[in-house]
């Protein structure tokens, strides 16, 4: 990525005055480098949401498959010597099963983000360092994907009886201090974990667009984080 040209382009973008012929090449760059963010973005959702908006998307990923959290998933590894192992396998595939449902339903959203983004934000991202699109994408659109994976999340969820005990059994220890408070409720703690195995996802594929952009195919991604 040309950094000099970015920033002038977005100086000038910013009502900076320049007539010179080497601000209107500024300005070309700014322009191309936008377009190259804002593409890389929205394709590294896209993938993400494929990847994992699938079976086993999350379940046969180490890197983002859902466990119990804390002192849970350590007293599950417990119950396998009391005959419970396989009521706890259900959960812990019932969360992960919720999750890759949930998915799909963040790609819109992730592609209106992109293109709606600003010079602005695409200088941060292109400044900024490796969690800067997960950043972003947080930014704008967690709260919004909270509320449309919750009730993908809950019908999943409460497919598995062992579910509601879960949450009594995660409230009161969380009262002795061994669970997280935001992690008492299974379907929040899904939903919670859903997003950031997503942005994780997205964060990695954009990894492989910048270490390899003329794979892409994209001639706009070349030219831009090429260079």
């Amino acid at each position: 990525m040309k950094r000099r040209q970015f920033t002038a382009g977005t100086l000038a973008a910013l009502g900076v005055g320049l007539s010179t012929p080497q601000a209107q090449a500024f300005q070309l760059s700014n322009a191309d480098a936008s377009a190259g963010v804002k593409a890389a973005l929205e394709r590294g959702a896209v993938a993400a949401v494929g990847l994992l908006g699938q079976t086993d998307g999350f379940l046969g990923n180490p890197q983002v498959r859902i466990p119990l959290p804390g002192f849970l998933n350590e007293a599950a590894k417990v119950l396998k010597f009391t005959g419970q192992q396989k009521r706890v396998d259900e959960l812990v595939t019932a969360m992960n099963r919720a999750a890759e449902a949930a998915v799909p339903q963040a790609k819109e959203l992730l592609v209106n983000a992109a293109k709606s983004m600003s010079v602005q934000d695409a200088a941060r991202i292109v400044q900024g360092g490796e969690t800067s699109v997960t950043q972003f994408f947080t930014d704008r659109t967690r709260a919004a994907l909270t509320e449309r994976f919750l009730p993908i999340v809950t019908k999943a969820t409460e497919q598995v009886a062992l579910a509601d005990k879960y949450n009594a059994v995660a409230g009161k220890a969380s009262g002795l201090g061994l669970v997280k408070k935001e992690d008492t409720n299974i379907q929040a703690y899904v939903t919670r974990k859903s997003l950031d195995g997503l942005y994780f996802m997205i964060g990695e594929e954009e990894k492989k667009i910048r270490r390899d952009p003329v794979g892409t195919g994209s001639d706009i991604l070349r030219k831009v984080f090429g260079g």
